[in-house]
């Protein structure tokens, strides 16, 4: 029974990832920064086998003794701030956590297995958000960086990072560049989820407007639960390797909206939405479509759940959600 460490798992990244790991016969441990997380009941809800540990992504310390506790022969690194916007209003906790975070797991984990580095492989969440203003389009492996936020800033040193940790140490360690992956899951302060449940109410008659930022930004949209899939198949690779993770497509926040307020029956949804200044971005990252080719051939990985799918997925659980007690 091979056994994964998943930082971050009360995240929608790590509570997709750790049904699939236990679907697939692993021994799972998640780590939680303190035993009074929020977030503890609800991956007990949603994966009552995955084993918790208590460790701090800026406390190498407390990581080591995860480490030792779980033991495991793969790492799954998703903790992070991982809200873009926030990450201008507290840029230096973002640094710390999203970037030097990555830092203190890799060093972890070469003190832990110091006597063969790559007996436990990595995998880190890296992102779109470090090609920022685009150098190439669509967005690959090899397209030069240029992050536009914080948050895209401590992603590419978290990356670079793991890159010189496989080089200098020889250890298994790979970078998933994910696109934006989205699902029921996500946190309700990112757009998409923003819109399907403020559709939602509004279907409902709970609420009547949505504020929301630039609606011409366009974004590369999966679903969350084929992603994980890319990372698992990263760590099943004899060697270890960056990879784009995306569907090759881009959809405006518009399209979004279309599909959203259509599903509920609202053709007209522009009396419904409100653009507020407040949620433009200092610098905007306006187009982002990544090139997945390497992962489809080396990994046999690709997107099974169509953008349609996923937004009328998110609006429906919503819609379910927010339905009044007894309806």
């Amino acid at each position: 029974m091979k056994r994964a460490l998943i930082t971050g798992v009360t995240g929608q990244d790590g509570m997709y990832l750790s049904r699939l790991l236990l679907s697939k016969g692993y021994e799972v441990y998640g780590l939680v920064r303190g035993q009074n997380n929020p977030k503890l009941d609800v991956i007990k809800a949603w994966a009552p086998e995955v084993k918790i540990v208590t460790g701090d992504l800026l406390d190498q310390s407390s990581l080591l003794r995860a480490l030792n506790e779980a033991q495991p022969d793969e790492v799954y690194n998703l903790g992070a701030i991982s809200f873009v916007a926030y990450s201008w209003e507290n840029a230096q906790l973002t640094s710390q956590v999203t970037g030097l975070g990555v830092l203190n797991i890799l060093e972890a984990i070469r003190l832990y297995a110091h006597d063969d580095p790559s007996k436990v492989r990595f995998y880190q969440a890296s992102s779109s958000e470090m090609f920022g203003r685009v150098q190439e389009v669509p967005q690959r492996e090899t397209t030069l960086l240029w992050p536009r936020s914080p948050y895209g800033v401590a992603k590419v040193y978290g990356h670079y990072m793991t890159i010189n940790y496989r080089e200098s140490y020889g250890m298994h360690a790979s970078s998933g560049i994910l696109f934006n992956h989205e699902s029921p899951l996500r946190g309700p302060e990112f757009v998409t989820r923003k819109i399907s449940k403020a559709v939602a109410r509004i279907a409902l008659g709970l609420q009547d407007q949505v504020s929301l930022g630039n609606l011409d930004a366009k974004r590369d949209w999966g679903f969350a639960g084929d992603y994980v899939e890319a990372m698992w198949l990263m760590l099943q690779q004899d060697e270890a390797s960056d990879y784009v993770v995306s569907t090759g497509e881009t959809h405006p926040v518009r399209e979004y909206l279309d599909i959203a307020f259509n599903h509920v029956g609202i053709s007209d949804w522009e009396k419904h939405v409100y653009q507020d200044p407040q949620f433009f971005r200092p610098a905007e990252v306006d187009l982002l479509i990544g090139d997945s080719a390497k992962a489809q051939d080396k990994l046999g990985w690709k997107p099974k759940v169509s953008f349609k799918e996923l937004v009328e997925m998110m609006v429906d659980a919503d819609l379910e959600r927010e339905k009044p007690a007894g309806a």
